[in-house]
């Protein structure tokens, strides 16, 4: 099985190219019967207390199976992008690939963005296939590269507590909403977002959810209505963790991804947004000091989490004063936040 995750494209400086990432992984389902599995259902339906009906229920079985599988190393994979067959190379160590590809302007003419199919290229499935009449390929998996202006605002996004109801300072509650419930929006997100959307901004989600969620946090994006948008999460692998450990690990990895993004579009501008759980606002007024003039805005949804109230607002004001005036919101009611934005965008920025 193929996952696709979605990615963007940029123009390349003083070319008639854009530069686009392929990005996914390739997998097997574990038996039935599959030792690891069974011993690590058993062990999710002991600490969450499952009953017989929820371990059956639809999202429970989506959520366990997006964990429940075997990654494929050195497998050869193809796709079809813009009337182009192309081989990717083999997958990794952990069943992943991403390459680079560069297509041809008038190719992308009036697009914001791109849908293109991925199969594997071994002997048993022919890649050529992907080229022919719908209907006719062996069911090749789809992805989406999103087409990201030299200039303009950009949006990058936290998801958990951020947009999504997670609750990652409950370690029983996280696993529930990952696992047991329908994803939920913050009340309040999905309007923010769409009037920045609709005011032209781009979209990127960088987060510490795993890999492995990237199609269920995709189809939430759309079923909640929140912009779509790059998606950039966590290498998660059950052998490394168990599920009594927080599924989102520390976000080592997340300034890099961030000053990659601003690296690729160093026109553009950013607005953070993230929340207090962990580290975003460190994370942030780090990346901001770092690069003052693509940073417009920092803004910091404080939630309920292991520390005291007081405590964490003591500590989002400390890093506040370190920054600009006016370059970072702490908010609680997105309602702030809409009206923050507007005053940013007034003034200018």
């Amino acid at each position: 099985m193929i996952v696709l995750f979605p990615t963007y494209a940029r123009r390349l400086a003083g070319e008639n190219l854009w530069r686009a990432t392929v990005a996914g992984m390739v997998t097997r389902p574990l038996p039935p019967t599959s030792r690891r599995r069974v011993l690590a259902l058993a062990v999710l339906r002991r600490l969450l207390e499952l009953s017989d009906r929820q371990v059956q229920s639809e999202v429970f079985k989506r959520r366990a199976d997006a964990f429940l599988f075997q990654r494929v190393a050195g497998e050869p994979v193809q796709v079809a992008i813009a009337g182009r067959l192309l081989d990717i190379g083999l997958t990794d160590r952990v069943g992943h690939f991403q390459s680079q590809i560069d297509l041809d302007e008038s190719t992308l003419a009036a697009a914001n963005r791109l849908s293109y199919q991925a199969c594997l290229s071994g002997p048993e499935q022919l890649g050529d296939s992907l080229l022919s009449p719908p209907g006719s390929s062996d069911n090749p998996a789809g992805g989406t590269i999103h087409l990201i202006g030299e200039e303009g605002l950009s949006v990058i996004s936290d998801i958990d507590d951020t947009v999504k109801v997670t609750e990652v300072a409950n370690r029983r509650e996280l696993l529930a909403n990952t696992l047991v419930r329908e994803f939920s929006a913050v009340p309040g997100m999905v309007e923010v977002y769409d009037t920045w959307l609709r005011a032209g901004a781009a979209f990127h989600y960088v987060s510490a959810s795993p890999w492995q969620l990237a199609t269920c946090l995709d189809g939430f994006l759309h079923t909640s209505g929140l912009p779509a948008g790059s998606m950039h999460l966590k290498l998660f692998r059950l052998k490394d963790s168990t599920p009594l450990r927080r599924l989102p690990s520390r976000k080592r990895s997340k300034r890099r991804i961030i000053e990659q993004i601003m690296a690729d579009f160093p026109r553009r501008r950013f607005l953070l947004v993230g929340d207090s759980g962990e580290r975003d606002p460190e994370l942030y007024a780090a990346i901001a000091k770092r690069n003052p003039r693509q940073i417009v805005g920092i803004a910091i949804r404080q939630v309920a989490g292991h520390a005291p109230a007081k405590k964490t607002r003591a500590r989002l004001d400390r890093i506040r004063r370190r920054l600009p005036p006016e370059m970072m919101l702490i908010f609680t009611d997105p309602t702030e936040l809409a009206r923050w934005s507007d005053q940013a965008a007034s003034s200018g920025l």
